[in-house]
């Protein structure tokens, strides 16, 4: 990547609309009546409670988009207290670690549990030579890491109706997770010859399981506390949640109370009646994610305001461990070029990826693919299609769990007045387990 780095300088000079803008930020002050519409000032930056914990600026309204029929507005479809989803608003941020507030959540159906960590404990038993219990003051005096790694709902995927990247792909995020290598407390416990899998059980009213790979628990997953910096919110599992890097959003299970080391995987709720059909595509050892990217900036419902130079930007991730390259295209997939990595590539982590682009004020049609450091290649509509055996119509008409990782590429079409809507073709009918 050395020999293609980008000079800022001749980036900057090569467009006179983007230098226009060193002059501009002045002009962004607010004074007279416009200062006058927008109100009394709201917060006091130097009150206790911005030096207590600190505060993003008034002028910062982004927030989470709350989705599906968990929404209060639409018929309780089981027990309550219920929780809504939320997806992270992808346009919206820069970098590749998700705040944690803007962190997607997926519906919480017996709601989110009040836990005390002074009274929570964490049981592994099972096929172990010494079933023990772990409080958390107990869990911090084991050796851990700070790893970051994505997280994302298997009911992502690139859909025609979506007006936004929070639409398409907003089931996702990325973070530092700090806490215990699984490995270290199985290692603690002994794990049994006849041992290959384990369960993972949350404290939720649900008590929401799944079954992971002996191999993989022993490979890379944390038994986390932290999150960001700070202890894992209620809403991400406080206060201990298991994180399954590169797999399906479900199997890192919130609010973990219990593994237990078995000899085969045991179906639950979620795996049995959504995750496992008769094609041999979907079963138990499909877990990993594939190759994946989108450009986030410009996107659906952005503008852009003057023709020049631009920076198309976006993220790229995958399961199989480390973003290899990105390619990004300006004429619907015609052409590639490849990208600029931004920051260190981590394994099964968001990457982010930028390409400096002259547009001419035509029309345009902007597109990325990843490849990751398997050799996989992210695919087309057309080809994800092909690979099932479906058309167009029975693609978007089927459940994305029953389809496996829909990483499809997701275009957006630029106009000639500089406004960016959804590059896929329209289709008659969109299924999301979500909606």
């Amino acid at each position: 990547m050395s020999g293609k780095q980008t000079s800022r300088r001749g980036f900057l000079k090569s467009g006179g609309a983007v230098a226009g803008l060193v002059a501009a930020p002045p002009a962004l002050g607010l004074g007279g009546a416009a200062a006058a519409a927008q109100g009394p000032e709201v917060f006091d930056n130097n009150d206790l409670e911005s030096v207590l914990y600190g505060r993003r600026s008034r002028f910062v309204t982004t927030t989470r988009e709350v989705e599906g029929r968990s929404h209060y507005q639409t018929p309780r479809v089981r027990p309550n207290p219920q929780r809504p989803s939320a997806r992270t608003p992808l346009a919206d941020l820069v970098g590749t670690i998700t705040p944690t507030p803007l962190h997607f959540t997926t519906q919480h159906y017996y709601g989110i549990p009040d836990i005390n960590p002074a009274e929570h404990s964490l049981m592994i038993e099972g096929l172990v030579d010494r079933p023990l219990v772990f409080t958390l003051d107990e869990l911090r005096r084991f050796p851990f890491v700070s790893r970051a790694y994505f997280l994302e709902c298997i009911g992502n995927r690139p859909n025609p109706r979506a007006t936004t990247v929070t639409g398409t792909h907003g089931r996702m995020g990325c973070s530092e997770w700090t806490g215990v290598p699984l490995s270290v407390l199985l290692d603690e416990v002994g794990v049994q010859a006849g041992a290959s899998w384990i369960i993972a059980e949350g404290a939720d009213g649900g008590r929401h399981t799944k079954s992971v790979p002996l191999a993989k628990a022993l490979d890379d997953v944390l038994v986390a506390y932290g999150q960001n910096g700070e202890p894992v919110r209620p809403d991400h599992g406080f206060p201990l949640r298991l994180v399954v890097p590169g797999f399906e959003g479900i199997y890192n299970v919130k609010w973990l109370k219990r593994i237990k080391l078995v000899d085969k995987p045991y179906l639950s709720f979620q795996e049995h009646s959504r995750f496992l059909t008769p094609d041999p595509k979907t079963q138990r050892d499909s877990y990993d994610f594939g190759p994946n990217s989108v450009i986030t900036r410009p996107s659906g419902e952005q503008q852009l305001q003057t023709s020049g130079m631009h920076v198309i930007s976006g993220l790229a991730w995958s399961g199989g461990g480390r973003v290899s390259r990105v390619e990004v295209s300006t004429d619907g997939g015609a052409t590639y070029r490849e990208a600029e990595l931004a920051g260190p590539v981590l394994p099964k982590a968001h990457t982010r990826f930028f390409l400096p682009w002259r547009w001419d004020g035509g029309e345009a049609v902007l597109q990325s693919r990843c490849l990751d450091e398997r050799g996989q290649l992210q695919p087309t509509e057309a080809e994800y299609a092909r690979y099932w055996n479906l058309t167009r119509g029975q693609l978007y008409g089927t459940i994305q769990s029953q389809l496996g990782y829909c990483n499809w590429i997701q275009p957006w079409k630029v106009a000639a007045d500089g406004k960016v809507t959804n590059g896929l073709e329209p289709t008659d009918v969109v299924v999301d387990v979500h909606a």
